[in-house]
């Protein structure tokens, strides 16, 4: 039976600036479970797999399962129901928050955040699998049970054309459905798995053109995996890490989240690198293909995008630069001596990947770039403590449901909702009664401010004050964003209009300023705020947006 433990490290290449306050973590116990509990488990999800194509999110029922036995509620209060045409007493609502906090309160963990599934992106989980099958650690980090609730994850959410989409909720498209099916394959499925399910997403995927129309991340993920030539690939060369931070579009001046996706994918590129060819990535390039892996036209491949995918269409600026590119600037930088400079832009490349990984605690901002690290750290060194110290930070990631294993978009969304839990209590003036959640909830609110600045020249970093703010998650993952900083600060304020002997003791001063001087730092010149940075650029640099998939990614918006 899977168990969620909270706020616990256990593992020696695990580091934590608050001892892993907010870190959720699913592992597995064959000797945990009664047979009541297995069989309520069991009955979740054939009632979700029954009904997946109506009902395409789960309701964290093992959490709740879990959550139900380590905190009951003593005492179930009555539902208080109001005809259309009776008044509301304020009895009645009084009755009904009084309910709805104390249910609430039995799913608050004991470090004071509440946990819960921030899954929903179909494209995370296959680069995990294909980063851990290149590097050969996949049977050593996912157990069997692992590997199972992945594939009962992708199977349940195998829309009935069978293909995948996106996200949970959208249409097949082309990049969910090859890296899916790659994953599954990866995973030990057979081509044909006698369900059909693999034939039916194999077939989705060649009556739509087969994988050289995939968008450009997929390219990439097929490329390191060897399924894929990266000719095929526009490029994403390491160089731009070394031009002047004038120019505006220099990586610097991106939006983080964007930078620190194409930073590794930049150094993948920069080495051409490729993983091991196996019998099951050969048996790939023949199922993934209308035609014959070595007939295919890769110079055409580079800008072939399947109509499903193609939410932002290259613009003809897009045309000319990645072919002046790969036709002029990319062969003198494969040769000596235009090779020193890519060489010099590969360590300038790794560098920054170190320092983001470092400052995070090798959670990395989010769980592309975390692969992808992960990736370009075992390229540099497959020995590297780097490399180790990424490993048990992939769990970080990882939710069980009873839909199954899924990865998240972020190491989860504690700060958030805890300091939102937190302002909504308050506000119901049933402070008192509830004073044990509230002193929970400020205490990990307290824990999960950032307490530093990230060490060295933060303008050669890219990076931005971050001493005083709040997370979206965890202290350990540490990159302040203004809008959780504002909801941090707003509730911490308002515990510490509340006495002490019921909530705990405020937040030191010093604290609450810096908190401000991380608002006010983040202020652009317009007024507005961005989310984790200044915009450091302009608007018209989605031109140059490579993602075929996503708009306004390239800088940080107000």
């Amino acid at each position: 039976m899977w168990k969620l433990k909270i706020a616990e490290g256990g593992n020696p290449w695990l580091r934590s600036v608050n001892n892993h306050v907010g870190r959720q973590v699913w592992e597995f116990d064959p000797m945990l479970g009664s047979p009541e509990e297995l069989r309520e488990i069991e009955e979740a999800r054939q009632a979700f797999s029954t009904h997946r194509f109506h009902k395409k999110h789960s309701s964290d029922l093992l959490m709740r399962i879990q959550f139900s036995k380590e905190n009951p509620c003593s005492v179930v209060l009555p539902q208080d129901k109001v005809k259309d045409a009776e008044d509301v007493t304020e009895e009645a609502v009084t009755n009904t928050l009084r309910r709805a906090i104390n249910f609430y309160s039995t799913l608050q963990a004991h470090d004071g955040h509440w946990p819960g599934d921030y899954g929903g992106p179909m494209f995370l989980l296959p680069g995990l699998v294909i980063t851990l099958s290149i590097t050969g650690a996949l049977n050593a980090v996912l157990s069997k049970e692992h590997k199972q609730e992945i594939c009962r994850y992708l199977y349940n959410h195998q829309n009935k054309d069978g293909g995948w989409g996106l996200h949970i909720e959208g249409p097949s498209t082309m990049f969910g459905s090859v890296l899916n099916y790659v994953t599954l394959r990866l995973l030990g499925e057979g081509a044909n798995d006698g369900q059909g399910a693999m034939e039916r997403g194999q077939r989705w995927i060649l009556d739509h053109g087969g994988a050289t129309a995939i968008s450009s991340w997929g390219k990439m993920w097929l490329s390191v995996l060897g399924a894929f030539e990266w000719s095929g690939n526009n490029p994403l060369p390491p160089e731009i890490w070394i031009i002047p931070y004038s120019l505006p579009f220099h990586p610097g001046r991106m939006w983080c989240h964007c930078r620190m996706v194409y930073l590794p994918m930049s150094y993948l590129y920069g080495k051409r690198f490729v993983g091991p060819i196996t019998p099951t990535v050969l048996s790939l390039r023949k199922e993934l293909y209308t035609v014959p892996y070595h007939e295919i036209d890769w110079n055409q491949a580079r800008n072939l995008c399947a109509k499903e995918d193609l939410y932002y269409p290259h613009p003809v600026i897009q045309d000319v630069l990645w072919t002046s590119l790969h036709k002029l600037v990319e062969p003198i930088l494969m040769h000596w001596p235009g090779k020193k400079l890519r060489e010099k832009a590969l360590r300038t490349a790794i560098e920054h990947i170190h320092y983001e990984d470092e400052n995070t605690r090798y959670i990395c901002i989010g769980p592309v770039n975390k692969v992808l690290n992960m990736l370009c750290c075992w390229v540099e060194d497959p020995n590297s403590e780097a490399f180790k110290l990424h490993l048990p930070r992939i769990f970080d990631y990882l939710w069980v449901a009873e839909d199954g294993m899924k990865m998240q978009g972020y190491n989860g969304s504690q700060l958030w909702d805890t300091a939102f839990a937190a302002q909504a209590i308050i506000s119901t003036d049933l402070v008192e009664e509830f004073g044990s959640t509230l002193r929970k909830a400020h205490k990990y609110i307290k824990n999960s401010q950032v307490l530093e600045d990230c060490p060295g020249d933060l303008n050669f970093w890219y990076r931005h004050i971050s001493k005083g703010a709040w997370p979206f998650s965890t202290a350990d993952h540490g990159w302040p964003i203004s809008d959780c900083t504002a909801e941090g600060l707003k509730a911490v304020l308002l515990l510490s209009k509340i006495p002490s002997e019921i909530v705990g003791e405020p937040l030191h001063a010093k604290q609450l300023y810096d908190a401000v001087n991380v608002i006010l730092s983040l202020q652009n010149g317009d007024g507005g705020f961005a989310t984790y940075e200044l915009t450091r650029s302009y608007q018209w640099l989605e031109l140059i947006n490579p993602a075929e998939t996503f708009g306004d990614i390239v800088i940080d918006y107000p």
